[in-house]
């Protein structure tokens, strides 16, 4: 499933994060956690920034200049919608040059749709795209070995990878950067996100 088979998925699931009762607190807590290891709070990017703009809301309120990144042209309008003073771009993140290096880089609940291919380069590229000191959070599958595989449960299916625990650490180390947090966060789930910070 190609990234673009993604975007197009969640264009027609939109109305799952407009619905009240939507849980905006998702991810707050460990966004809140990553952006205390922040220096500078300058420029802030949201990848896979989808509609709800709680994430960008974060941001802002932190004191960080926000832009966001999502495949789904849905998804861009509404976030468009909500917060027209930001710069959202409709991009695959997978062929995207990011326009600028940024302080703090979240990819929440998104990169495990890149196919696992594409995963390490895409972890790179945004790692790359860090300041100095500049931190990063994203989550992932928190298993063994690295995998794919694909689920219809939102009513679309829908494709997700991981490098897994030990590719995840690697590729991290690799960038010259490192693992400032690690968590199940959901457990017995194995939803799992990492805090990175560039060296």
């Amino acid at each position: 499933m190609n990234p673009n088979d993604i975007g197009k998925a969640y264009d027609k699931i939109t109305h799952l994060w407009e619905r009240e009762g939507f849980n905006r607190k998702n991810g707050i807590e460990q966004h809140e956690r990553a952006i205390a290891f922040v220096k500078n709070r300058g420029c802030a990017l949201d990848v896979g920034c989808g509609s709800t703009g709680r994430l960008i809301d974060l941001l802002l309120e932190n004191g960080f200049s926000a832009e966001g990144v999502d495949i789904s042209s849905e998804m861009i309008k509404l976030a468009t919608k909500k917060h027209p003073e930001i710069n959202f771009y409709h991009e695959n993140i997978c062929d995207w040059a990011l326009p600028k290096k940024y302080d703090f880089i979240t990819a929440w609940d998104s990169i495990w749709h890149v196919p696992l291919e594409e995963q390490e380069k895409v972890l790179v590229k945004i790692f790359s795209g860090l300041n100095r000191d500049g931190v990063c959070i994203f989550s992932g599958g928190g298993v063994d070995e690295q995998g794919d595989h694909k689920d219809d449960s939102m009513g679309q299916e829908v494709y997700y990878s991981t490098l897994g625990i030990s590719g995840f650490l690697k590729v991290i180390e690799d960038s010259n950067c490192i693992c400032r947090h690690l968590e199940y966060d959901q457990y017995p789930e194995l939803h799992t996100y990492f805090i990175v910070q560039k060296s």
